[in-house]
C-alpha cells in the first residue's frame, strides 16, 4: 500500500530513504488522478522491498506541492538520494511508471 506523505513527514521520509522514492501528487476531484491511483498502489505492492511509494494530496499539503512546483496533477516525482531524479505528468500506462522506477534501481 502506498504511504501518505504530508507537509510534515515528506522531507524526513525522502531524505532518509535508502532506496528510490516515488511520490504521486493527486487530488480527490481529479479524474486522471483516479486512473493513476490504482497503478501507484500496484507499484507500491510490487516494489515494496525495492522502493518507497507514496501519495501527496495537493489540497491538504500545499507546502510540499509548492516546493516542487506541482502545477498539474497527476504528477509523479521520482527521488533518488533525496533529489528529484525523474518526473511524469499526466495519466500514462503502468509500464511508463515502472520503466522510470527500474532505471533508478
Amino acid at each position: 500500500m502506498a504511504l501518505e506523505f504530508t507537509d510534515s513527514n515528506f522531507d524526513e521520509i525522502v531524505s532518509q530513504a535508502d532506496k528510490p522514492v516515488i511520490v504521486d501528487f493527486w487530488a480527490e476531484w481529479c479524474g486522471p488522478c483516479r486512473m493513476v491511483g490504482p497503478i501507484i498502489s500496484e507499484i507500491a505492492e510490487q516494489y515494496k522491498d525495492k522502493a518507497i511509494v507514496g501519495k501527496v494530496d495537493v489540497d491538504n499539503n500545499p507546502g510540499i506541492s509548492a516546493k516542487y512546483g506541482i502545477r498539474n496533477i497527476p504528477t509523479v516525482l521520482y527521488f533518488k538520494n533525496g533529489e528529484v531524479a525523474d518526473k511524469q505528468v499526466g495519466a500514462v500506462p503502468k509500464s511508463v511508471f515502472v520503466n522510470k522506477l527500474e532505471s533508478l534501481l
